[in-house]
């Protein structure tokens, strides 16, 4: 799965848009990855996922990988933290 998110993110740091990328692992026994991406615009981020050339290497990550791609929106809360 590490090899396979790497060359995704050389494949995605030549894409128009991305800004940074870090894959967090979870700890204690947890299966679980989340890879934070920034892109800006998000219309940048839509073409890059469905690029036919990315669509294809999905086919690199070993089987029972789940990926569920999400778009975030930084929310400002008084007194703890700001909106962009």
């Amino acid at each position: 799965m590490l090899k396979a998110w790497a060359e995704d993110a050389t494949f995605f740091k030549q894409k128009p848009g991305l800004i940074s990328t870090q894959l967090h692992r979870g700890i204690g026994g947890s299966t679980v990855f989340v890879n934070y991406a920034v892109w800006e615009p998000a219309a940048h981020m839509k073409q890059a996922v469905s690029d036919p050339a990315f669509r294809a290497r999905l086919a690199h990550y070993p089987d029972g990988i789940v990926s569920r791609p999400h778009l975030f929106k930084k929310v400002a809360v008084p007194g703890i933290c700001v909106e962009y």
